[in-house]
């Protein structure tokens, strides 16, 4: 179960707005969430906690396909993403890194920056504690959950080589 208070954003919020191209020489995750979403929102960084919550409308993540946009986001503290769409190379780069991505338009719809969330990712139920709204996305297929709750497909690779060991 994840819960945060939720950062929104509006539509197609690119690669570029989520860790600007200056920083692509860096590689370490805690250096990139020092400038996630600056460009955009130059205090996500002092607001941002452990567990909070990304919400966008439509097309996010959209732009280059830079694995350094979802690290940045996931190492700045974020536990998911509820939007009505992603970028595709956004969502597989999200997935393999271990960043859970929603999509609900309702959720996007009724909710407001600052409400609480929770979120249960096995059956993609999303409860506003703020509004006491609940709304419901689609849940990942095993294999995608699988790869999420390992930390990502890097993650879940050592895994499964390691239980091939024993």
């Amino acid at each position: 179960m994840l819960k945060g208070k939720v950062h929104k954003y509006g539509a197609n919020v690119d690669t570029d707005a989520i860790i600007p191209a200056r920083y692509l020489n860096v590689s370490e995750p805690a250096e990139l969430a020092k400038h996630c979403m600056e460009d955009i929102d130059e205090d996500f960084v002092k607001r941002v906690q452990p567990g909070d919550i990304m919400m966008a409308t439509t097309n996010f993540g959209c732009g280059s396909s830079r694995e350094h946009a979802p690290l940045a986001i996931k190492a700045a503290g974020i536990s998911c993403i509820i939007a009505k769409s992603y970028a595709r190379i956004f969502f597989r780069n999200a997935i393999n890194i271990g960043l859970p991505l929603l999509e609900c338009d309702q959720a996007v719809d009724k909710t407001e920056a600052g409400d609480n969330l929770e979120v249960d990712l096995s059956n993609g139920r999303i409860n506003n504690l703020t509004n006491g709204m609940e709304f419901e996305a689609k849940a990942y297929p095993d294999f995608m959950a699988e790869l999420i709750s390992a930390g990502g497909l890097v993650e879940y690779t050592k895994k499964r080589l390691d239980s091939r060991r024993v």
